[in-house]
């Protein structure tokens, strides 16, 4: 809703900022959504931009579409907390570097919880962030974590597509099943895209 709100207004040619401003205008501020955490994710594979910058991109990536300053923290989160599991630290400890440096909202929603009634199944993105960091904390696997998220959030499905992203990272590719990927329409050019993302670290 939010995105199409903005990017209706870019075809037209409002300018970004102009069109990002408009549309939290109309939605009374209520811009904090979990998409730009959605689609973050894939910029902890482009090993080209060093750990040190990557929060800063998920924060301006953000902001092509949310105003709202808690969008891109959590965005920021998940894109730091992917980076540190797919170099290898620990749960803990990624969960730690996550939390470096972002709002007190994103910072709580990165402390695993130990009860499900506590956790929300709206799209505002701190909720998101602290269901999905609670399914892939109680879980032992990626696929555990991942029906235990969608029965959790049923059809509004805000939860389980962090889950996939933070899961695969902290699991590795090789703990999700093919049919896990069924839903994908286009899996070989999801497959050549990760590919390139994975050789840019050799370079």
């Amino acid at each position: 809703m939010r995105e199409v709100l903005v990017l209706e207004q870019v075809v037209c040619g409002v300018p970004v900022d102009k069109a990002v401003a408009q549309a939290d205008r109309e939605l009374d501020g209520q811009t904090a959504g979990c998409n730009p955490a959605h689609r973050a994710a894939p910029l902890a594979m482009a090993t080209f931009l060093d750990d040190d910058v990557l929060a800063d991109c998920a924060l301006r990536e953000a902001a092509l579409t949310h105003a709202h300053p808690l969008a891109g923290d959590v965005a920021a989160a998940v894109v730091v907390l992917c980076r540190a599991l797919v170099r290898g630290y620990g749960w803990g400890a990624a969960l730690s570097m996550a939390a470096l440096g972002r709002r007190p909202a994103t910072g709580r929603a990165l402390q695993p919880t130990a009860s499900p009634k506590r956790l929300s199944r709206g799209g505002f993105a701190p909720d998101v962030l602290q269901a999905a960091v609670y399914f892939v904390t109680a879980n032992a696997s990626f696929d555990a974590a991942l029906a235990a998220s969608l029965a959790f959030a049923g059809p509004a499905n805000y939860c389980p597509v962090l889950v996939g992203a933070i899961g695969g990272a902290r699991w590795g590719a090789s703990a999700i099943h093919v049919e896990a990927l069924a839903h994908c329409r286009d899996r070989p050019r999801i497959a050549a895209a990760a590919a390139a993302l994975s050789a840019s670290s050799q370079r």
